[in-house]
């Protein structure tokens, strides 16, 4: 994550390549046909072609040298090359079109993928004729998929003194704020302050405040999530997981505490997250004159967040019924679809390809 360009696309190619020695011969291309891959690529870039991008910036931690400016399929391509592997990228995909393009495979309804993993985008189905900024030669359909990286919308949104702070202490001040409120890699760091700063000035637990617990990024959201499935008396798996990764000793009393600041960032951070959900489903509504919220609507919905987080799960969709209202919300489903950024980016690598299918 914070190596140089060649190192992380070396890593990337080298993982390729033990991956195509599991065939171990049982697949073969036909003569003088190379092999062609999706990239799922979930970062900002300037998409020029389906199959070139330029990284506009990295996101999610990330700080990787010499990358930044350049185009990011080139570099897959030039560290495979050094591999020897006979591979060229024939799409690259953002990880929501890719999903979007995995679940619409199977369901025509599919108007939107969301991604709340690590980090979170969105993109959705749009009519070109409303999107003023398009130049040039239209699709058949009149549609076209806009990715809205989402997670660098940084303004309007209520913050408390937590989340400043751990924006200043950021690699990237100031941007990705929707994401840094509602993405895996942070809610787990904004509990850790919130607990910190209740340790110190109110005793939250006891005289001492353990050293740990102000090491930033200790407590990461698994931890949290793993507590608030603790569902026993006393709390055990909650002392545990303190202890072991915060090096806290705690009291029942303030073990309930800790369940409660978890439950209430997630519950910020689920009823976010759909908030933006409903916002585009509202934008894609108005474009289409009413179409959308007549009749089903699926989101497709991919990341590890969405996926294991019971109460973050049920926060997106409380927050989703109670923001469109029960009667209008009937017709909206949100569908998980896992690993649908890979299987989307398949499909439009094979869709893509340069040479003609024969199956």
């Amino acid at each position: 994550m914070c190596g140089t360009s060649e190192e992380l696309f070396d890593f990337i190619a080298t993982g390729l390549a033990k991956f195509a020695e599991k065939e171990a011969g049982k697949f073969h291309l036909p003569q003088g046909r190379q092999r062609e891959i999706g990239f799922t690529f979930s970062f900002p870039v300037k998409q020029t072609s389906i199959d070139s991008g330029v990284l506009i910036k990295w996101t999610k931690g990330f700080s990787v040298s010499g990358t930044a400016g350049k185009d990011v399929v080139a570099c897959l391509n030039e560290a495979m090359e050094r591999q020897g592997l006979d591979m060229r990228v024939s799409a690259l995909v953002n990880d929501t079109v890719g999903t979007l393009a995995g679940a619409r495979y199977w369901d025509e309804d599919v108007m939107v993928a969301v991604i709340l993993g690590t980090g979170t985008n969105a993109c959705y189905v749009e009519q070109m004729d409303a999107i003023p900024k398009l130049q040039g030669n239209k699709s058949p359909s009149g549609r076209t998929i806009i990715n809205t990286e989402w997670g660098a919308f940084s303004k309007g949104l209520p913050l408390t003194e937590f989340d400043r702070d751990m924006d200043a202490a950021s690699i990237n001040p100031g941007e990705q704020i929707y994401e840094k409120t509602i993405s895996g890699m942070y809610l787990g760091e904004i509990v850790r302050r919130v607990l910190l700063k209740m340790a110190e000035e109110g005793a939250l637990f006891g005289n001492s405040v353990p050293e740990k617990l102000s090491m930033p990024f200790v407590l990461r959201t698994p931890h949290i999530c793993a507590m608030q499935q603790d569902y026993s008396e006393d709390l055990q798996a909650v002392g545990s997981t303190l202890y072991d990764v915060a090096g806290v000793e705690s009291s029942l009393k303030a073990r309930k505490v800790v369940i409660e600041v978890c439950d209430t960032i997630v519950k910020r951070g689920g009823r976010l997250a759909g908030a933006g959900i409903v916002s585009i489903l509202q934008k894609i509504d108005e474009d289409s004159n009413g179409a959308i919220f007549g009749k089903r609507t699926v989101v497709a919905m991919d990341g590890g967040l969405y996926e294991h987080y019971t109460q973050y799960r049920r926060y997106v969709h409380e927050a989703v019924t109670e923001l469109l209202g029960t009667e209008i919300s009937k017709n909206v489903v949100i569908e998980h679809t896992k690993d649908g950024s890979g299987i989307g980016a398949a499909l439009l690598a094979s869709a893509n390809s340069k040479f003609d299918h024969d199956y």
